[in-house]
C-alpha cells in the first residue's frame, strides 16, 4: 500500500481536507482562496485534462508528486523543484524557558500574515491559507515578526507549514521557537509532524534535524500556468 505522504495533495484532498477540495475523481484542486496546489488522478489523458481544467486563467497551480510530472495540456512549465520531504522522530523538543511568547494568529491577523509570507516566501499563499489550521506567532511592541503553522494533513499526520520571519528579526532562534510549538501542538493531538524543505536548501534542513526530523524521500513539485491564447 502506497505511504499517504508518497501523493501528499492527493492524500488530502481525497482525505481529511476534502471539504476545501474542488474537481472530481479525475482531479482536484484546493479552494482558490487556500492555494494553488492540485493534484491529478494519473498520468493519463482524462485525468491530465481535468487538471488542465483546473488551472485558473491568472495564476499558477502547483503538484506535489512522488515522481516528476508530465505538463498538463494547454500549460505551460513556471517551475520544477525537488523537496526533501521529512517526517519527525521521537519526542518533539521540549519548550526553552527562554522563549518569547507565541499566540494563536487568525483572521484579525490576516494582514499581518499575508505581508509576512509576501516578505518571506514560505510557500505559496493565498487569503484564506491561515485558515489551514492552527498559526502561532511572536509579535513585538505589535509587529509580527515570526510566524509557523500547520497546512497538509493526511492520515494521522500534520505538515508544519508557512515558517516566516522578518529579515531583519532572524538569528533570534524564532523559527526554531515556532517549530517546536507547532510540533507540540500536533503530537498533543496524536499527529506525526511532517515538513517539505527545498532539496538544497542545507541551512532549513539542518534546523529541521536538529529539531528531530529525518528526510523520508524527495517528492517532485511543478507549477503550471495556461498557455497564452492567441490574438483574435
Amino acid at each position: 500500500m502506497a505511504h499517504p505522504l508518497d501523493r501528499p495533495i492527493w492524500s488530502m484532498l481525497t482525505g481529511r481536507q476534502a471539504h476545501l477540495a474542488e474537481g472530481d475523481y479525475r482531479a482536484l484542486r484546493i479552494d482558490r482562496g487556500y492555494g494553488v496546489f492540485g493534484v491529478a488522478a494519473d498520468t493519463g489523458a482524462a485525468a491530465q485534462a481535468a487538471l488542465a481544467a483546473l488551472v485558473p486563467e491568472q495564476g499558477e497551480l502547483w503538484m506535489v508528486e512522488d515522481e516528476p510530472w508530465p505538463l498538463p495540456p494547454g500549460t505551460r512549465e513556471v517551475k520544477r523543484a525537488v523537496l526533501a520531504q521529512m517526517v519527525a522522530e521521537g519526542p518533539p523538543p521540549e519548550a526553552n524557558p527562554g522563549e518569547p511568547d507565541m499566540i494563536a494568529l487568525g483572521d484579525a491577523d490576516a494582514a499581518d500574515m499575508a505581508a509576512l509570507a509576501d516578505h518571506a516566501r514560505p510557500g505559496p499563499w493565498g487569503p484564506t491559507t491561515h485558515r489551514y489550521g492552527p498559526f502561532f506567532g511572536i509579535r513585538d511592541k505589535g509587529r509580527l515578526l515570526a510566524m509557523a503553522g500547520q497546512r497538509i494533513l493526511v492520515p494521522g499526520m500534520a505538515e508544519v507549514s508557512g515558517v516566516s520571519t522578518w529579515e531583519d528579526c532572524r538569528g533570534r532562534g524564532y523559527a526554531r521557537a515556532l517549530i517546536g510549538h507547532v510540533m507540540r501542538a500536533m503530537v498533543s493531538r496524536g499527529e506525526q509532524p511532517f515538513l517539505h524543505s527545498y532539496a538544497d536548501n542545507a541551512g532549513a534542513i539542518a534546523l529541521y534535524e536538529s529539531l528531530g526530523f529525518r528526510i523520508r524521500r524527495e517528492v517532485h513539485v511543478l507549477a503550471v500556468e495556461r498557455l497564452a491564447r492567441p490574438a483574435a
